[in-house]
């Protein structure tokens, strides 16, 4: 098992609490609305919207079976009176809950039958397949006039061993030919499965394409995120986790590059646990920005005091030759100070928080001591430029910041999970913030507004699982965001 999960088990085993009420199921927004093509659009209305995943949260009285809360966007921003809560109790969801299926701890979208409609993929890689020693399904929940309301687990084609299959997902158009293909890790070999797309309705792909990254570049694959680095109308991927090719099994990520003659490596990078691909310098082509909240070690080459987060720059030739820049709370202009056990670069996401056309970068820091509360967390917005991504302008959000509803207590982990997302439509991206660890491992999530300066703290607000139809209790309610 790989350190990030390890770390992840950690911690919920150090939070513990009981769970009461059952799941509720609401309405999802206007039936009527037409596809809108738009990413994270999963009722075509136009307003993007998000997935909030609670992996402990209790389904079927099952205790830590998981199910995911989804709020719909509106002209007014996300709307909490607009809501699904789904799960394995849901009869249009397929499966039975069970105690440790963790359903909603891996979450990716994608217009996977090519309807308009923004799709929620579910990876349940603790689900076990009857009696056999298989473990791992793959859920695609279809977005629709009225939500999401129906899913269906993959059918065919399938890898013939599964272990953990669902581990890590990532969907993009990975061979360029306009259709959104699905990729799916395992803990099994290969690894790296490529679900060629269109996936129909009853849950068949169109192909099945297996890629043994350790025997092609020594990376042992534990996070995967997509992304268009070269600017070829291919989808990239990034493939994260331990090369065994290095003396100290360093933590690396290795590119490959998307294309109609299939994946091809294309050069290892800095390593991480979270990722994503994003121009920061507006100049066409994707970059990199990697996320190691460990501390510099033989094994952990690019990690830093108190976590650091990686830039390596993308080019037509996929990485540029540029100089990778190397970001921590150190870095000039970055608020605060570079603690050992901060962890930033816990959690990564993008958007253009201020309009200005270059994508900013949210960096998760829970670990990070607030008023003497120990791992009460942060955020740390960092700003892209034509330089790039810099330490300048870059502003700093934690639960005792002016404006931001609740305090800082100890073990919150807020920044646990970010998500940047334009749910109203404005052109700006508001900030997402997850605190898994919030009232006992009940979990929260915040919503941080955003103007012509960027993210702010004025009129911040934040909601709970009961606020969406969800049971109280240990849930980690905001662990994992996605839309």
């Amino acid at each position: 098992m790989q350190q990030y999960q390890y770390l992840r088990t950690t911690l919920v085993t150090t939070v513990s609490a009981a769970l009461v009420g059952g799941l509720l199921l609401a309405g999802s927004g206007s039936a009527a609305a037409a596809p809108s093509g738009i990413s994270g659009d999963f009722n075509g209305d136009g307003y993007r919207d998000l997935a909030i995943a609670a992996p402990l949260g209790k389904a079927g009285n099952k205790a830590k079976a998981g199910y995911v809360a989804v709020v719909y966007g509106t002209k007014n921003g996300l709307d909490k009176s607009k809501r699904t809560i789904i799960s394995q109790a849901n009869t249009a969801i397929p499966g039975t809950p069970e105690s440790g299926d963790y359903f909603g701890d891996r979450l990716t979208t994608g217009d996977l039958d090519g309807d308009g409609y923004t799709d929620l993929v579910v990876g349940v890689h603790s689900e076990r397949i009857g009696k056999t020693d298989s473990y791992g399904v793959v859920t695609v929940v279809w977005g629709s006039a009225k939500g999401l309301t129906k899913g269906v687990d993959l059918a065919a084609p399938l890898p013939k061993y599964r272990y953990a299959l669902g581990w890590g997902l990532a969907a993009g158009d990975f061979d360029g030919d306009g259709r959104t293909d699905l990729a799916a890790l395992s803990n099994s070999m290969p690894q790296l499965n490529i679900f060629k797309g269109p996936i129909s309705r009853g849950g068949n792909a169109a192909g099945l394409v297996g890629v043994d990254t350790i025997t092609q570049t020594g990376i042992s694959a534990d996070r995967i995120v997509a992304g268009n680095v070269n600017g070829d109308g291919a989808t990239d991927l990034l493939v994260m986790g331990p090369d065994e090719k290095s003396s100290a099994n360093a933590n690396r990520s290795v590119l490959y590059k998307g294309g109609k003659a299939g994946f091809k490596p294309a050069g290892k990078l800095a390593g991480g646990y979270d990722a994503v691909i994003a121009d920061v310098n507006k100049d066409g082509y994707g970059d990199i920005v990697t996320g190691n909240f460990m501390e510099k070690l033989a094994y952990e080459p690019n990690g830093g005091p108190g976590g650091a987060v990686t830039v390596t720059y993308g080019s037509a030739a996929g990485l540029s030759t540029r100089t990778p820049v190397r970001i921590t709370q150190a870095t000039a202009g970055v608020p605060g100070s570079a603690t050992k056990g901060d962890r930033f670069g816990w959690s990564l996401s993008a958007g253009d928080t201020n309009g200005d056309g270059y994508p900013d970068i949210a960096v998760g820091v829970p670990g990070k001591d607030v008023s003497g509360k120990a791992d009460a967390g942060a955020v740390v917005v960092l700003r892209g430029s034509a330089k790039g991504l810099t330490g300048t302008g870059a502003k700093s959000f934690t639960q005792n910041t002016a404006g931001v509803p609740g305090s800082a207590e100890a073990y919150d982990q807020f920044g646990g999970s970010v998500r940047l997302t334009d749910s109203n439509k404005d052109r700006r991206a508001e900030l997402i913030v997850g605190a898994f660890a919030e009232d006992k491992g009940a979990g929260g999530v915040w919503l941080f507004k955003t103007g012509k300066s960027g993210i702010t703290a004025t009129g911040a607000t934040n909601f709970g699982a009961g606020s969406v139809g969800g049971p109280k209790g240990l849930s980690y309610f905001g662990e994992v965001l996605a839309g």
